[in-house]
């Protein structure tokens, strides 16, 4: 198969053979004709296998062929999308499908100043690209208007549609036309997503193209045991050993991360980090520096676990675990992209052993430990596996009490020295699931 037996028109063709493109991935193949066809979707696959394609060329042909000129402080396409990052890579990818095309495409988003946003979108923008946030400020400063709107994508729509976005999704959905279509591109579904999902697509396709939650086979996992307190050691310890020359990690929070930068600059490693406090324009840098390997060890919060394209990256380090399993899939995705392999290393405490067990879970495999030596944790992390169990080791038993005595003693419980005792069972978070209200509103 052929991008050109897809139906894609000569300036697409050209572009997609500029850009190296040879061959459709399985999700483009399935997606571009159901987006031409003018379906709305659901498509389901993993990192780096060309998701973005799948939806920005078809869509860049449709609006090509039809629809009227885009008017004043209008857009014919929406692309939202989770972070500022992803967003601003997003718009690179349609600039350079769209080179040979008569189109107009332009990303907004936070952290930078809205006055250049807003003159920018006064003669109007084909394909709009933005994050929720920024996308309801230029709309409500009247900056943007939506009534032309032909089609509304949702890069990564399972975060799209999590916890953290649903408010603004609903204030999005109202601001659209009924009559549209919509497309949802991710690497994983939820249940609950879907259900929601279903909410808002009008007689979807639902494209799977991978097994479910599944990481990519390009990716070699394994997790090092060890105590917290020796993470930053054992990390600049396998540094040097592997001799590692480029290296993304991820940390839970942005303290963590500006704590192990400022770590390994003492050491004299070129490092730096990003996140959400840390403002657009420095972010940026940090990536592009990267990028062209000017910097060895990026540190970040899941800021960077969406999405990002970098391009022959070997290495993916989690310096701590994402509390959402689903972060897993997404972070190690960064690595073994279009084809090429990469390594995924955990380093993993005796208090992340629920969030292990709920990785190996979702993405069915038990992940193969390694004990480095002089690591060896004193809090040892119980063995689990991908039926969710976490295997504890068993307890020594209670010395026989003591002759007489008056009265019984509260002891506590036995703990071995060499174990964790039993956390709290993890609580999946409620998602609050936004109500799209279609109907007309009562007057008050």
């Amino acid at each position: 198969m052929t991008f050109a037996t897809l139906g894609l028109i000569e300036p697409l063709l050209r572009a997609l053979e500029t850009l190296g493109y040879q061959t459709p991935t399985p999700v483009q193949a399935q997606a571009i004709p159901a987006v031409l066809a003018g379906r709305d979707l659901m498509a389901a696959a993993q990192t780096g296998t060309g998701k973005t394609a799948g939806f920005a060329v078809p869509l860049l042909q449709l609006l090509t062929m039809e629809g009227p000129k885009v008017a004043a402080n209008s857009a014919r396409a929406l692309i939202l999308c989770p972070t500022r990052e992803l967003a601003e890579q997003v718009h690179a990818s349609v600039a350079e499908y769209a080179q040979n095309l008569p189109l107009t495409t332009y990303a907004v988003y936070g952290g930078v100043s809205i006055n250049p946003q807003m003159m920018k979108l006064r003669k109007g923008v084909d394909i709009l690209v933005a994050t929720p946030g920024r996308l309801i400020d230029l709309f409500r400063q009247n900056a943007l208007k939506l009534n032309q709107l032909q089609t509304l994508v949702l890069d990564e729509a399972d975060r799209m549609l999590d916890l953290g976005f649903s408010e603004e999704l609903a204030n999005i959905y109202r601001m659209l036309p009924k009559k549209r279509q919509t497309l949802l591109f991710s690497a994983t579904f939820s249940d609950e997503i879907r259900t929601l999902a279903g909410q808002m697509l009008n007689d979807p396709l639902s494209i799977e193209v991978s097994p479910r939650n599944v990481a990519a086979n390009t990716v070699k996992q394994w997790v090092v045991p060890v105590d917290k307190k020796r993470k930053p050691e054992l990390f600049v310890h396998l540094m040097r050993k592997g001799r590692w020359k480029q290296v993304l990690v991820f940390a839970k929070t942005r303290n963590g991360v500006d704590a192990l930068v400022d770590k390994l600059q003492g050491l004299g490693i070129n490092a730096d980090g990003i996140h959400g406090d840390k403002p657009q324009a420095t972010r940026q840098r940090a990536l592009d520096r990267f990028k062209s390997s000017e910097v060895q060890i990026l540190v970040a919060t899941d800021v960077a676990a969406r999405g990002l394209d970098i391009e022959d990256l070997p290495l993916v380090v989690n310096f701590d675990l994402p509390i959402v399993a689903e972060d897993y899939i997404h972070r190690i995705g960064r690595t073994g992209r279009a084809g090429n392999t990469g390594e995924a290393i955990s380093l993993v405490c005796a208090d992340e052993v629920n969030m292990l067990s709920a990785i190996e879970m979702l993405t069915r495999q038990t992940l193969t430990r390694k004990m480095e030596p002089d690591f060896e944790p004193e809090h040892r992390v119980p063995d689990t596996d991908a039926s969710g169990q976490v295997v504890k080791k068993p307890k020594k038993p209670k010395k026989p009490k003591a002759s007489g005595g008056g009265g019984k003693r509260n002891l506590g419980k036995w703990v071995d020295s060499g174990e964790v005792a039993p956390s709290e069972p993890s609580i999946k978070p409620v998602r609050k699931v936004p109500v799209f209200n279609t109907g007309p509103r009562k007057k008050k």
